[in-house]
């Protein structure tokens, strides 16, 4: 028997591993008492306004909140009065001019704010971030208090894109100096419809 042969042996023979059942994850992650209120907590510390109203209000709230703004896209259920339509340009470059994107968020995370959207009836991507303004509209019943019940819920069959979405665009990388609105929208709403 080669020495090979010998301490293959012994450490067949030695093996104490047992076979164990993998630990329960079905308490995991933080939970918060309102997680309404934590939401706002952590949109409001990354720049972000949240808002809770009634489905008929919509309309009247995000016009009185962009008053002044003349490009207002929506591909949202909730909210049919915009004056510009995405889904119908051919081009992703003929956003550009979008003041304000009304979309529709699937579930909001109140640990750190973050919505995710995945709607497969928005023909360009790109307008989560080319307009100067988002808001997201999320149904009051949808949310989870942290990213493992998030993850749990994202479903990846059927769609091509998806992403996390927590407040206005930011970067604080250039002499510690946070910028709102550096590479996306300059401000975030995410409102909570009841």
């Amino acid at each position: 028997m080669t020495s090979k042969e010998i301490i293959l042996q012994n450490i067949r023979k030695n093996n104490l591993v047992k076979d164990l059942g993998l630990p329960s994850y079905s308490n995991f992650g933080i939970k918060f008492d309102d997680p309404y209120s934590k939401f706002n907590q952590m949109l409001e510390s990354v720049g972000g306004k949240t808002l809770f109203i009634k489905k008929e209000e919509i309309e009247d709230t995000i016009f009185n909140l962009f008053s002044k703004e003349k490009e207002i896209a929506s591909n949202s259920l909730y909210f049919k009065k915009g004056n510009f339509f995405p889904n119908e340009q051919e081009d992703a470059h003929l956003l550009k001019n979008i003041d304000v994107a009304v979309v529709d968020g699937n579930f909001a995370v109140a640990e750190n704010a973050a919505v995710w959207v995945s709607n497969k009836n928005n023909r360009h991507r790109t307008l989560y971030f080319i307009a100067q303004n988002i808001v997201i509209l999320v149904d009051k019943k949808d949310i989870v208090h942290n990213m493992h019940e998030a993850y749990e819920k994202i479903s990846f069959e059927n769609i091509s894109y998806g992403t996390f979405i927590s407040g206005p665009s930011k970067t604080a990388d250039i002499e510690q100096s946070l910028v709102i609105g550096a590479h996306g929208p300059k401000s975030g709403y995410v409102i909570f419809i009841e």
